[in-house]
């Protein structure tokens, strides 16, 4: 066994932040300024707080989210495109004192995925549900997302969204909270050392409720994609906070199965 020096301790002491045991040491893969590296680093420590990671179970479709399982440590399964809250429902119902939740983009969640979201959260599965938002089709190349803002440019509509030719985008935070099977509702983002302390805060409470066996909580993370935006990171977060949150304003929408902002 290696000795511990007074210089170990001293380094210990001062220590202000080091990495969770719960991220592997896989390299992100993710573009340069993305949030879901953050939004995986805070997962990765609630778990390693709540000291839960032999019991917790993650589940992610198809897009730039799935690559979670190759940087957090734990138990992790793929779904097909859209399909994490069945898959999550089913690991849940057969396994309940499991800590099970879904991390989905909106290009999943909020299009092909858009009914097994809503009916799991309309059922009060007692799973969480991890959104990340970025109003755009990020893994496969910028196309329009159900999220996609009026008037922001895609590939596949570079002029902007045409909200009478392809229609409003779906604001799910909102649509989910009214639903009686849902206990909690938020939106977060990760750009700034204190919305990572809310959204950690709530991913926290997130996971917490799963024990009270209240049903679904639901946490939507407002991120950018720099590279589909055609952005660098400090523009995208300054284009993020300009125009994204006055569409998807941050805060609680739902606490304790009653809504308190719409």
């Amino acid at each position: 066994m290696a000795e511990i020096t007074i210089q170990d301790i001293i380094k210990e002491e001062n220590l202000v932040y080091k990495k969770s045991k719960i991220m592997t040491d896989t390299t992100l893969s993710y573009c340069p300024g993305c949030g879901h590296g953050t939004a995986h680093r805070l997962v990765a420590e609630v778990i390693e707080e709540m000291d839960i990671q032999s019991e917790t179970i993650g589940v992610s479709p198809v897009g730039c989210s799935v690559l979670m399982y190759n940087f957090l440590d734990i138990d992790f399964q793929q779904a097909a495109h859209g399909r994490a809250p069945a898959v999550a429902t089913a690991i849940k119902r057969v396994m309940p004192e499991k800590y099970v939740f879904t991390y989905q983009g909106d290009g999943d969640l909020a299009a092909i995925g858009t009914a097994e979201t809503i009916h799991a959260c309309n059922r009060g599965e007692n799973i969480t549900i991890i959104f990340i938002n970025n109003g755009i089709y990020g893994m496969t190349g910028g196309q329009m997302a159900p999220t996609t803002l009026p008037g922001m440019p895609a590939s596949t509509c570079p002029f902007g969204r045409d909200v009478e030719m392809m229609g409003n985008p779906i604001k799910m935070t909102e649509l989910v909270a009214n639903l009686p099977g849902v206990y909690s509702v938020s939106r977060h983002s990760v750009h700034t050392p204190r919305n990572v302390r809310k959204a950690k805060k709530a991913i926290r409470k997130a996971f917490e409720s799963q024990e009270l066996k209240r049903g679904v909580s639901f946490i939507e993370i407002v991120s950018n994609c720099n590279s589909g935006w055609k952005l660098p990171p400090v523009k995208a977060n300054e284009w993020m906070e300009e125009n994204m949150f006055p569409f998807y304003p941050l805060g609680d929408i739902k606490v304790d199965g009653e809504i308190v902002s719409k």
